[in-house]
């Protein structure tokens, strides 16, 4: 064999190899385009459920506040109605 073939094998072998190792790299990772894609779906997701996330707290502040509105004005009646009763009471 001569070193011209020698190097031919050598080189063939090499890309072999390589060939090999870029078919389990993509094995290992998958098609770019589908990947870009789950990437871009995931980041709608994301986007999606932060601006959910947003509206809950919101929408949670509104409801506390409407809950202390509510407890200050229940305070107040209870102590109508306890002040109304030591009248009746005294009377």
């Amino acid at each position: 064999m001569s070193v011209i073939e020698s190097a031919v094998s050598r080189l063939d072998k090499a890309l072999s190899r390589l060939e090999g190792a870029v078919d389990t790299l993509f094995d290992r990772s998958g098609d770019p385009s589908l990947l870009r894609q789950e990437l871009s779906a995931m980041m709608e997701d994301r986007a999606r459920l932060a601006e959910q996330l947003d509206e809950s707290l919101a929408r949670e502040k509104e409801l506390q506040s409407l809950a202390d509105e509510a407890s200050e004005a229940l305070g107040a009646a209870i102590a109508e109605v306890r002040a109304a009763l030591g009248r009746e009471g005294h009377n």
